[in-house]
């Protein structure tokens, strides 16, 4: 059973949370917490997470902040990953639940290593699909970086414009993922796009999150993340076609407990291309 909520955090930020409870099956008493990617929705997990949910898992599947439903920040508001941190912080709270797993793809999986790093205690298995941290830019960039910013703050207003149909949508999904098949851009494409007050079709995401952000990525202070989680963890990675750090041994070696399996020829959006088989991986793991 799909259904959606809207939880009102302390911070003040709403967020919007999908959920699949298990219908049929003996439940598990297992919560998993799923996180999007960048520029994705917590609607496209649908395919991994209906069969977690026939498993006897509860799936739980926010749209983070300026994403989908969910809460956007008000003027002159930024999004910085402390921020998407204290939003799950405070929904694991509210939640309350006694087991959780948390399941993190790309930026989502870079979200789950802060909240699993800092608050250590809260959850019985991590699952990162290609989500262990961006390029390290180093201190050397940062005025690169905020140069971009203000670049790109200057233009946010051509981000704004309406798509012109549905049809565009597909198209610009289309180039921007030219290994997932026609039909599952479709899908995404509407589960991506919203009807604005005004009557018109806009992304379901605000356009700040396409501006460059201003503050460097550290692998150091990321390592340190890491290497604080002490649950078992499974990366999983999408073939020669997916996000492949050069470093990725190196990170996944500060995991005290980690599992790689790599599902060839699933790319980066495996959710997207192979959910069947990151659900299978997610089903194996979870019941091991």
């Amino acid at each position: 059973m799909h259904e959606s909520s809207d939880y009102a955090l302390p911070n003040g930020m709403r967020l919007h949370v999908h959920r699949f409870a298990p219908l049929n099956a003996s439940p598990t008493g297992l919560t998993v917490l799923m996180l999007h990617g960048f520029l994705d929705s917590g609607a496209t997990w649908d395919l991994v997470a209906e069969p977690l949910a026939r498993a006897g898992h509860e799936v739980l599947v926010p749209d983070l902040r300026g994403y989908g439903d969910s809460g956007r920040v008000g003027a002159g508001g930024y999004y910085h990953f402390p921020d998407y941190v204290s939003d799950v912080a405070a929904l694991v709270e509210r939640l309350d639940r006694k087991r959780l797993a948390l399941v993190g793809h790309s930026m989502g999986g870079t979200v789950s290593v802060l909240y699993a790093g800092t608050v250590t205690d809260r959850l019985e298995r991590l699952v990162l699909l290609e989500g262990i941290g961006t390029l390290d830019a180093g201190p050397k960039a940062a005025a690169t970086r905020m140069r971009a910013w203000l670049e790109d703050m200057r233009r946010i207003e051509t981000w704004r414009r309406p798509l012109t149909s549905i049809e565009e949508g597909v198209e610009r999904l289309a180039r921007m993922h030219p290994t997932i098949p026609r039909a599952a851009i479709e899908v995404r494409a509407r589960q991506l796009t919203r009807v604005d007050a005004s009557g018109q079709l806009q992304w379901a995401y605000d356009p700040l999150h396409r501006t460059t952000s201003p503050t460097p990525f550290s692998l150091e202070a990321f390592k340190t993340f890491l290497r604080n989680i002490k649950v078992p963890t499974l990366y999983v990675s999408g073939g020669n076609i997916g996000w492949r750090l050069l470093d990725e041994s190196e990170r996944l070696a500060c995991l005290t407990d980690v599992t790689h399996v790599d599902i060839p020829d699933a790319g980066h959006m495996m959710h997207w291309k192979a959910p069947e088989a990151v659900a299978d991986c997610l089903l194996r793991f979870l019941a091991s």
